[in-house]
């Protein structure tokens, strides 16, 4: 195998099924010892199973691989913090976290309830902050690191899916940010927008989910794992095989000139190349945008 693992370690949360488990697996063959976290809750997020990830853990070590569990929720601060212990004391160090735990609550916008909220942010968001900074640490130690944040389609929008969009669009921000950071270390962040057949979107997507296997999404993040990926900020959708960026740009847009002073009716007027998508950029920054606008001022 050209990208491989050896060496490294890697923090897969969500891994008892789905996606998750076929990442933590596919690590584990091309050399990495793996931190199998996964509560092995319900879909809503409720309850507890520790066998969900010691399957998955069992089936690495059947094959000569290394990996432990975790039987942390991401959704504290506590079991984020555990949850990288868990990869220092059992392998020395994190190289790599795959943010992908999650849960649904779907409920259309007007009979959302706010537990349906806080429970979606909580293992979506803040998750993804509890366990990310604690690795993050460990990551500026070592000058090396790499993070996958999963995010989803539902950010284009989708009915029942507030809650969902929502977190799922945060992650897009944090990862960006802790790219940003990270840089000066060795440490990447991607975003992965995966398209597939798990026990969370089966009745969404019905009969086509049958061409979106789970390990369809695999490639795309372990490349972007890896130590072949040089590529940060950036955020990819992969499904039924199909692979491809997503971005956050920002077009040419109307300046309305260095001293003026435009009303809504001048936006009105202008609106269409306002609107316009020909000639975007895709800051990699927020510095992006105040350099591109300070030149209109030159």
């Amino acid at each position: 195998m050209d990208i491989d693992f050896d060496g490294r370690v890697a923090i897969v949360t969500g891994a008892g099924g789905g996606l998750g488990r076929t990442y933590a697996l596919d690590l584990a063959s091309r050399g990495a010892a793996v931190v199998v976290n996964d509560l092995g809750g319900s879909v809503d997020g409720k309850g507890g199973d520790d066998s969900a990830a010691q399957k998955v853990v069992d089936e690495i070590t059947a094959k000569g691989g290394q990996a432990v569990p975790s039987y942390d929720s991401v959704s504290t601060p506590e079991g984020g913090e555990s949850i990288v212990k868990t990869a220092v004391d059992a392998f020395g160090k994190v190289d790599v976290v795959i943010n992908n735990a999650g849960i649904l609550r779907d409920k259309s916008f007007t009979k959302l309830e706010w537990a349906d909220l806080d429970a979606v942010l909580d293992v979506h968001l803040k998750g993804a902050f509890y366990v990310s900074q604690p690795a993050f640490k460990v990551m500026k130690e070592n000058n090396y690191g790499r993070f996958v944040f999963t995010a989803s389609n539902a950010t284009f929008g989708n009915f029942g899916q507030t809650n969902y969009a929502a977190a799922k669009m945060a992650l897009v921000g944090l990862s960006n940010t802790i790219a940003v950071e990270g840089a000066r270390n060795g440490i990447l962040s991607n975003v992965i927008m995966p398209v597939a057949k798990t026990r969370m979107t089966e009745e969404l997507l019905g009969a086509f989910a049958d061409k979106l296997a789970p390990e369809l999404v695999t490639p795309m993040v372990a490349y972007l794992c890896s130590e072949k990926c040089t590529t940060t900020h950036g955020a990819y959708s992969a499904a039924g095989g199909r692979y491809a960026r997503v971005f956050w740009g920002l077009g040419q847009g109307w300046f309305a000139g260095k001293d003026a002073h435009p009303a809504a009716e001048d936006i009105a007027e202008h609106f269409a190349q306002i609107d316009g998508q020909d000639g975007y950029i895709v800051p990699g920054s927020t510095t992006d945008e105040i350099m591109a606008l300070a030149g209109l001022f030159t």
